[in-house]
């Protein structure tokens, strides 16, 4: 989740560009850059390190320029060097880059044969050669940009500034945020409004797929299919709503578009892009091929979490993984063996009963793994081990971003794990980070099937009982799935393994009952396929969540059916939450529940 901050001002803009980098800290990130066009020509000066480490560059050798762009970097391909900090230039053209390009390497390799001379080791310096192609050729600066983004691959909000036109940003995104601010005869473009705020009167978030071109004066945004837009405005002196909210009507709404991006920085903490295999962000007191047993321990969502990382240990490593209710686990006085693996699951890193369960597994002599979203929290300090989610703060009660993060730091672990212990070879391996890799983009797929779910949700509203249905690690995800619909809707929902169905849930089946059946295709979709047929003999309303191969072959016909997009189906699961999640927001909107803070419950549950 990289900085991104752009400003065509009517002033030297630099240390603005810093103050705004300082507003965007609380993201994260090892490096940071500035350019700006100083007498019209683009200059860079860039930093490892923290924001204090380019402040004292730019006072050794100041940047001039009323135009510039900045960021701050979380490295994902490449080490946090200043030669993999942004911006990244050419002599015409400089970029900032929040996301993940997947196809670098093939655009690469062809810029490298027409010539191009690459000075980093990221994914980003691509787009920089590739649009620095299209000027060479003789495009404009706005043309350049619209033959390059059709070849990107990814998930990506990017900002590009060029040498020689100091009333010219070009901003686009794809799955990342991106916002433009409108000031005083000056205009603006940020990953999020905090940076923009202090300059900007007015704020406009773009859409996804939307490129924006600025001067002074105005912004003309364009769809993905080219055509002129208007996005609305919104005043940033009435509240905190826009510095907060963005424009989304609550938090929950506004952490579920947040995935792709989220998702894909915590991605970059667990893998190495460039070398396509799992890299743990710490050195591990013990070795994978010494561990007989693994327990993940958890509560609500956070035990789904541990309940399909399950399937991906088991599956990937071969380690006996047994999955427990926090609130459960030391009263059933299960077998803990010093030397065994035991997980913790936590968003706040306060949870009550995980952290007495961390507590009880540590006292056994267990190593102890915590993955939680605040590394400063008491289960942080007290575990052997911490993996942060790197979801940032998560206001909405219900957990969303912070759920498909832990999803993330789960799989890369489970990843590594079967690499350490052999069970996988380096080109399985490397398999599987590109499937990972490709994920930021799908949910920003995913995300596309919003409108047909705020439709179904009208329909949804109208029941008191859902049944979720799933099997392998779809089955965790229809527990998922009715909790959310639960949890802020209010309206009784359960999820079961669907082929426990004909074991007695079958019974509840008549024409009222919704039943949600995630279904990716995969090895066991024909069985799923069965439970369907099951429902739909008994007049239920099938609502099918699966990909276009899926649907072809569902062989029922399903009440409504929410295509996701077509991938391999190991780490579906992260995909597939984003629809449960739209479904149970929507139904609770159209109720007129309290989303974000749901009756009953509490973000961080602290007592037993």
């Amino acid at each position: 989740m990289c900085g991104i901050i752009g400003i065509l001002g009517r002033t030297a803009v630099s240390e603005r560009l810093v103050d705004s980098l300082r507003r965007l800290e609380y993201r994260g990130y090892d490096s940071t850059g500035v350019a700006t066009l100083d007498d019209g020509r683009l200059e860079r000066r860039r930093a490892e390190g923290k924001l204090r480490n380019l402040e004292a560059r730019l006072l050794a050798e100041p940047l001039g320029g009323d135009a510039g762009i900045g960021h701050t970097r979380w490295a994902t391909h490449g080490k946090p060097t200043e030669h993999n900090a942004h911006p990244h230039a050419t002599e015409r053209v400089a970029v900032v880059h929040n996301g993940i390009i997947e196809n670098f390497r093939k655009l690469r390799q062809a810029l490298e044969e027409k010539g191009a001379t690459f000075a980093s080791d990221t994914d980003t310096e691509v787009v920089v050669h590739l649009v620095h192609s299209y000027l060479l050729m003789g495009y404009s600066p706005q043309e350049a940009v619209w033959a390059s983004l059709p070849q990107l691959r990814g998930a990506f909000a990017l900002v590009f500034l060029f040498n020689g036109y100091r009333d010219l940003l070009i901003g686009a995104r794809r799955g990342s945020p991106l916002a433009v601010g409108y000031g005083n005869g000056e205009t603006y473009l940020g990953s999020d409004a905090i940076a923009l705020a202090p300059f900007a009167d007015g704020i406009s978030y773009l859409e996804d797929g939307d490129c924006v071109v600025l001067s002074r004066e105005k912004g003309v945004i364009r769809d993905a299919n080219g055509a002129v837009v208007a996005r609305e405005v919104l005043k940033t002196g009435g509240a905190s709503f826009v510095a907060d909210k963005a424009n989304y009507r609550h938090f929950m709404a506004k952490e579920i578009c947040e995935q792709p991006d989220v998702v894909g920085r915590t991605l970059a903490h667990y893998v190495d892009m460039s070398a396509e295999r799992a890299a743990l962000p710490i050195k591990l007191p013990f070795h994978f091929s010494d561990v007989r047993r693994a327990t993940i321990t958890a509560c609500g969502t956070a035990s789904y979490a541990g309940a399909i990382a399950k399937y991906w240990i088991e599956r990937l490593a071969h380690i006996p993984v047994d999955v427990d209710i926090a609130s459960e686990f030391r009263y059933r006085e299960a077998p803990i063996r010093k030397g065994d693996l035991a997980i913790f699951i936590s968003q706040s890193g306060e949870t009550a009963d995980t952290l007495a369960a961390l507590r009880h597994a540590r006292d056994k002599g267990a190593h102890t793994v915590s993955i939680v979203n605040v590394p400063t929290s008491t289960i942080a300090r007290e575990s052997e081990i911490v993996l942060p989610t790197l979801a940032g703060p998560e206001i909405g009660v219900a957990s969303t971003k912070a759920f498909t993060c832990q999803l993330m730091a789960l799989a890369a672990f489970a990843v590594a794990a079967g690499a350490a212990r052999g069970e996988i070879s380096a080109s399985e391996e490397r398999g599987l980070v590109r499937e990972l890799i490709e994920v930021p983009r799908l949910m920003a797929a995913a995300l596309a099937c919003e409108p047909q779910i705020e439709k179904l949700a009208r329909t949804i509203a109208k029941t008191r009982d859902v049944l979720y249905l799933g099997r392998g690690t779809s089955y965790p995800l229809a527990l998922e799935g009715a909790l959310k619909l639960k949890e802020i809707s209010y309206i009784h929902a359960e999820g079961y393994a669907a082929g426990e169905l004909k074991h007695g849930p079958i019974a509840l089946i008549d024409e009222n009952m919704p039943v949600v059946v995630i279904a990716p295709f995969d090895s066991v979709f024909e069985k799923t396929v069965s439970n369907m047929q099951e429902v739909a003999a008994r007049g239920g309303r099938i609502i099918l969540m699966t990909d276009a191969r899926g649907a072809a072959e569902a062989a029922v016909e399903p009440e409504a059916t929410i295509l996701l997009p077509d991938m391999v189906p190991t780490f579906a699961p992260i995909v597939y939450a984003v629809p449960i999640q739209l479904l149970a927001y929507h139904t609770a909107v159209i109720m007129g529940t309290d989303v974000d803070q749901p009756r009953n419950l509490a973000k961080s549950v602290t007592v037993e």
